[in-house]
């Protein structure tokens, strides 16, 4: 371990992070959620709000960076602030879209853990398996959560203990920005092995079906149709494996009965830069980021085309929301896409 006067102050994308929002200042509404420190270092987990102040206007939350590791999705979440901020110099119907809806970022969530480059947060606790709830069923060894100690990964913390602050803040911005609202989705940028990109939603938890899967079926089907070459598998996240603690699980069985909170997640499959680059094996950034620069900015402008899309769908919600026979007919339609032949 290096001696604490050679480690640096801070790392690139928080730097970058203040920057955006500095550059924003007048148009983003800005407040920090919580604070951490990591060996002396002291970090601030930065919101950015803007558009309509409406509290019943839609909105979308931007994360990122819940993993320390995980580079590259908090510089997603920085990337899309930036053209943001540049769009509003020219983009009228970007102008009038943000009347009707608010967009919230969060894109560090874990500041401490990218500082000190470890998935988890500064005091050895997986955020992702943070949360008190358990799997309904057996979870991959370590990898779906375990309470055994913080020298091993994918470690939930102590039982019965508080959730860590970077977790609580996490939890407070959905429940106060986005969960009380008609209509709210979250899109959490992660990386992972995986030979493919993909878009998770819950549960993660059961394999029992999320009451939304009628509004997420027809979400599904609208960015597929306009975007036909996506590559994405989009899918329940307990397809590929359960997990205990996970966030947008809790987050999303604490949202009010009467709203309707999409949360997905976005992995992007690391596997695929490894296969060009085999040497990032030997890299711990390496095994979840893209390292060379051109494959880093075209992941960047690959899913720019996703976020555009959640932030139109919020601001059309009117034209696709389900209801009635029609919401019926296409929870059947998401079962048999899904789950068939066996419903969990």
């Amino acid at each position: 371990m290096k001696p604490l006067s050679f480690l640096p102050d801070s790392f690139a994308e928080y730097e970058d992070l203040k920057s955006i929002l500095d550059q924003g200042s007048a148009s983003f509404e800005i407040h920090t959620a919580c604070e951490t420190s990591v060996r002396g270092r002291n970090f601030a987990v930065y919101t950015a709000s803007i558009g309509s102040t409406d509290p019943l206007a839609p909105a979308i939350g931007f994360f990122g960076g819940i993993h320390g590791l995980e580079r590259i999705g908090s510089q997603l979440v920085l990337d899309y602030m930036r053209a943001l901020l540049a769009r509003l110099e020219w983009d009228e119907l970007l102008v009038r879209e943000l009347q009707s809806i608010r967009l919230i970022f969060v894109p560090i969530v874990n500041p401490g853990g990218m500082w000190a480059s470890t998935r988890s947060n500064p005091n050895g606790v997986d955020l992702m398996r943070n949360a008190p709830q358990n799997a309904d069923e057996r979870v991959p060894p370590l990898a779906g959560g375990q309470r055994v100690g913080a020298w091993l990964p994918w470690y939930r913390g102590r039982e019965g203990s508080p959730m860590e602050a970077e977790a609580a803040a996490l939890l407070q911005v959905v429940e106060t920005q986005l969960a009380s609202r008609p209509l709210s989705i979250a899109l959490d940028c992660h990386s992972g092995y995986g030979w493919r990109d993909s878009i998770w939603f819950p549960y993660a938890r059961t394999r029992k079906l999320m009451p939304h899967l009628p509004e997420m079926y027809v979400l599904k089907n609208m960015f597929e149709r306009a975007h036909p070459h996506h590559g994405y598998a989009f899918e329940p996240q307990s397809h590929q494996y359960l997990l205990h603690g996970d966030l947008w699980d809790f987050a999303y069985d604490r949202a009010p009965a009467s709203s309707i909170f999409l949360p997905m997640t976005l992995e992007l499959g690391s596997w695929l830069w490894i296969k060009k680059n085999p040497r990032q094996l030997f890299s711990r950034q390496g095994m979840f980021n893209p390292v060379k620069a051109h494959r880093t900015a075209r992941v960047l402008r690959r899913h720019a085309n996703l976020f555009d899309f959640l932030a139109r769908a919020a601001f059309s919600s009117q034209r696709w929301l389900p209801l009635g026979n029609r919401r019926e007919q296409l929870l059947q339609s998401a079962i048999d896409h899904w789950y068939s032949p066996v419903v969990a």
